[in-house]
């Protein structure tokens, strides 16, 4: 009892430590090599839209949205707009959701990404500068580099896929109203999802 009581103080020291970004703050700077090995900076994308998909293809509610094509296609219709879209996948290697390098490109084109970029963050790194704790988990940083949005996807926190239909895209809402001019009405929700498989 005494052992379970100290890892879950020693967890709550370890979430409170990862603590996420402000909305309405800089983003935080990262750099993390893509499928071919190429180093991809944030920076490489000022003056665009950047979406930020924290990813696992093993997590049952990444599942729900990439199975019934959700993800690809708002990957599709927004990377149409000029809109850049990393998919990070922060799992360590040996737990849920890893995947080698030289596994990536086939990875990638089976699931039917539309994402600009898949970035590979095994050591965790980034995942812990955004405080990332779910799969999936969204963010949005605008032209100028201020983050605009952090949480879920949408507003069905359940891995049922016949969910999809008529949610609430957090993601979608959130950048229409920030290409329209206006203040991000819902700029931040909790995220759900799949633990991220941290080291």
């Amino acid at each position: 009892m005494k052992t379970s009581l100290c890892l879950l103080a020693l967890v709550g020291m370890v979430a409170t430590t990862w603590a996420a970004p402000e909305v309405g703050k800089p983003a935080p700077a990262f750099s993390l090599k893509d499928a071919s090995g190429a180093e991809k900076s944030l920076a490489d994308y000022k003056g665009k839209y950047v979406v930020l998909e924290w990813v696992n293809f093993g997590c049952p509610f990444v599942r729900k949205h990439y199975d019934t094509q959700n993800m690809q296609n708002l990957q599709k219709e927004l990377t149409g707009k000029d809109v850049v879209w990393l998919s990070i996948c922060s799992s360590a290697p040996g737990k849920q959701g890893y995947v080698e390098p030289s596994e990536v490109a086939a990875t990638v084109k089976k699931e039917g990404s539309n994402a600009s970029a898949y970035l590979l963050d095994s050591d965790g790194k980034v995942g812990k500068l955004y405080g990332a704790r779910t799969t999936p988990e969204m963010y949005i940083i605008n032209p100028e580099g201020t983050l605009i949005y952090s949480g879920a996807i949408d507003d069905n926190a359940t891995p049922d896929k016949s969910t999809v239909a008529g949610a609430n895209n957090y993601v979608k809402a959130a950048l229409a109203d920030a290409e329209a001019g206006k203040a991000v009405s819902t700029p931040s929700t909790k995220p759900y999802g799949c633990s991220v498989k941290y080291e």
